[in-house]
């Protein structure tokens, strides 16, 4: 792929429409995250790591505290206090479930799923209404569109995580 600088390059108008459309799907999901949390009596945070246990515990795939460091875009350290006072509200629990018993799920408790999933019934209405009524060729054109987008952005992270920042001038 050729280095295209993000700063000089000319913008075709459906590219910036498509970089608009996914900030606001960001700050929307932000906002729901704000909503589970009043919803669940946690702080936003709190409530977004819930979140992400839930969803990926019902997808057959719970995750481990490292997994989910990375997806909160937080650090090992911060995860495992998070994880404490999840853990200490009855919230979740990590259970050691591998044959590698050094290895951590985290699950959540059934009564935290039970509030989560009130909030979904009621708040996802119109996501799900939205995915169900779509077109199968739309939702795997879209799907493809966001795997590539998505290996971009972690091609750019590993780059960012071996090179650093660049030395002041």
């Amino acid at each position: 792929m050729a280095d295209v600088d993000p700063l000089t390059t000319r913008w075709s108008p459906d590219q910036v429409e498509v970089m608009h459309r996914l900030r606001d799907w960001a700050v929307g999901f932000a906002q729901l995250n704000h909503h589970l949390g009043e919803w669940v009596g946690l702080p936003v945070s709190d409530a977004n790591a819930l979140g992400q246990i839930i969803w990926a515990a019902e997808t057959g795939d719970p995750l481990s505290p490292a997994r989910l460091a990375r997806h909160l875009g937080m650090t090992t350290g911060a995860t495992t206090i998070l994880l404490n006072r999840l853990e200490g509200a009855g919230h979740i629990h990590r259970s050691r479930e591998s044959a590698d018993r050094r290895r951590v799920t985290l699950r959540p408790d059934p009564a935290a799923r039970e509030k989560a999933q009130r909030f979904l019934a009621f708040a996802g209405v119109e996501i799900a209404t939205t995915l169900h009524t779509a077109d199968p060729a739309e939702l795997r054109a879209a799907t493809a569109f966001l795997r590539k987008l998505t290996a971009a952005i972690s091609e750019a992270n590993q780059r960012l995580d071996r090179e650093g920042p660049p030395s002041p001038t």
